[in-house]
């Protein structure tokens, strides 16, 4: 970790402020406009196969309402691990939109079900990048995301343990390799390195407050205390925006020291997530966003702007 270097640009869910998240055109597109890292939200099926999904539900990025009505739980919502491989391979992906009113989450962003975007696997997405690494000459690396544990094991299911698998079975195996593995369950992360003994670079997302679910105390991770205990498992932090920056009702931009508090223990800084469409409340624009992440120090951010990012970076 080099607080001089330039940070890596990792792409969120793919090219996503472009085409529908996680889908490989928004993975193929940010391989194109030159991110370093793209990355994988993972879940499960439930014929336990790992699939690049942001959520446990499918009812807000795919048609499932309308090809599989009635497979709802009885919340209403339907989840992927109750649908098989095959089953989820039929819908199609869209523009992520509210479930509850069907409107899109970003307006600006692709509308309208043309393209043909589908649910991958874990595996699928995994070949792709590594064809297009082969094709292009281009080594960009991948830096997948465990979802929801703790969930998945009250479902029945290790999705670790599967993750894993399926990065070992390509060549992840160690931290010379071009991976990150990212989980916001403290539990998980520790479970990963210490009993099953994974090898490669660990991120530690930080959200806010304390997660009932898994017990996890994000407000103590930004301690000195925190990530000094964080700094003997992981290799970073992925905390949000708003941990790292803030702005006031002039518009001037106020640091936090938690960059700095975590690169005194070692630990590299990788926030979440930089929109161009939609900045942080105070933020005049994408340029003064990225200068001030500059100035933070930071080793690398996710960007649903990919190119943008990029853009800006040079100009810093």
């Amino acid at each position: 970790m080099t607080a001089e270097r330039t940070p890596i640009v990792i792409a969120h869910r793919g090219a996503s402020g472009y085409v529908p998240e996680h889908t490989l055109v928004a993975k193929g597109i940010a391989h194109a406009m030159g991110a370093d890292y793209l990355e994988q939200d993972v879940i499960a099926t439930k014929d336990h196969h790992p699939v690049v999904l942001h959520d446990i539900y499918l009812d807000t990025v795919t048609d499932v309402a309308r090809r599989f009505h009635g497979r709802s739980r009885p919340n209403g919502r339907y989840y992927a691990i109750d649908f098989t491989l095959a089953e989820l391979k039929t819908l199609e992906v869209l523009e992520r939109f509210d479930h509850r009113n069907g409107r899109n989450v970003f307006p600006g962003r692709y509308s309208g079900g043309a393209g043909g975007f589908r649910i991958c696997t874990l595996d699928e997405e995994i070949r792709f990048i590594q064809n297009l690494n082969r094709t292009t000459g281009r080594q960009v690396g991948i830096y997948p995301e465990i979802k929801q544990p703790s969930w998945h094991r009250d479902e029945g299911c290790d999705l670790t343990s599967i993750v894993l698998q399926s990065l070992d079975r390509f060549g992840y195996r160690d931290k010379s390799d071009n991976c990150f593995l990212q989980c916001f369950d403290e539990f998980e992360v520790r479970r990963i390195r210490e009993d099953l003994s994974y090898q490669g670079r660990l991120i530690q997302l930080v959200g806010d407050g304390h997660d009932a679910r898994s017990g996890t105390d994000y407000s103590r991770m930004k301690t000195s205390e925190g990530l000094a205990d964080l700094a003997k498992v992981v290799d970073g932090i992925g905390p949000n925006l708003a941990a790292i920056v803030r702005w006031d009702d002039s518009q001037a931009a106020k640091l936090t020291e938690l960059v700095a508090e975590a690169h005194r223990f070692g630990l590299a800084v990788h926030p979440w997530t930089v929109r161009a469409d939609d900045l942080p409340k105070g933020c005049a624009t994408l340029q003064q966003l990225i200068d001030t992440l500059r100035q933070a120090k930071v080793d690398g951010l996710f960007s649903d702007h990919p190119d943008q990012v990029l853009t800006c970076l040079a100009a810093c």
